[in-house]
């Protein structure tokens, strides 16, 4: 039986569980960006995550939009470069997307990565067919508005399969953003870094509601 609504309390302990996932990734992470990339993905994420389960475990939150707000400044201020703006990005315009709610509900996560989305999309411009974390992020936005009116469970469950979905389809996409895009056709047959992360914490998402 899966949660109706997450605490604040739960929502932290999701993502802090988001967090040893990523972390635990590492390696996966670094294998999916050195097939396409300069293969620093999995080091990135695994700071910006240690950082965030700091941040997570140092103060009490108010809302669950904070919650949110301080996982995406954690990692905005501990990664850099490009994969520390769109994923912090994503996590603190999802939480301003639901400001001073005070439970997690299906509305409230859809709005996350709604509004996650396009903060990603507005701040890094990649937008659908780029081979990158939007790729994996927009489907999931799209599949979770369609449970929007469900338990916080069964929209989890509607965005990690989206999430999954467009993981798989990357690798059916030529890049044409980043180091990724010199490689031209060759980088058909694998999944974007950034998106195989999206899919790893929407199932983790999904599995701590579950």
């Amino acid at each position: 039986m899966g949660k109706e609504t997450l605490s604040i309390t739960e929502t932290r302990d999701m993502m802090v569980a988001v967090a040893d996932k990523i972390i635990e990734a590492e390696p996966i992470l670094t294998d999916a960006d050195r097939a396409l990339g300069d293969g620093d993905h999995g080091v990135g994420m695994e700071r910006g995550m240690n950082a965030v389960k700091e941040a997570l475990a140092s103060e009490e939150f108010p809302s669950v939009g904070k919650v949110f707000m301080a996982v995406g400044m954690a990692m905005m201020s501990s990664m850099g470069g490009a994969s520390g703006a769109v994923f912090g990005t994503l996590f603190r315009s999802g939480g301003k997307a639901i400001k001073d709610a005070e439970v997690l509900d299906a509305a409230g996560i859809v709005a996350v990565f709604k509004e996650g989305t396009e903060g990603v999309m507005t701040r890094g411009g990649a937008k659908p067919g780029d081979k990158t974390m939007v790729d994996a992020l927009l489907p999931a936005a799209e599949a979770g508005e369609k449970a929007a009116a469900a338990t916080v469970s069964e929209a989890l469950v509607a965005i990690a399969d989206g999430a999954e979905a467009g993981k798989e389809a990357s690798k059916d996409m030529i890049a044409t953003m980043g180091r990724a895009k010199t490689l031209g056709e060759k980088s058909l047959g694998k999944a974007d870094a950034g998106a195989v992360s999206v899919a790893i914490i929407a199932a983790t998402m999904r599995d701590f509601a579950a």
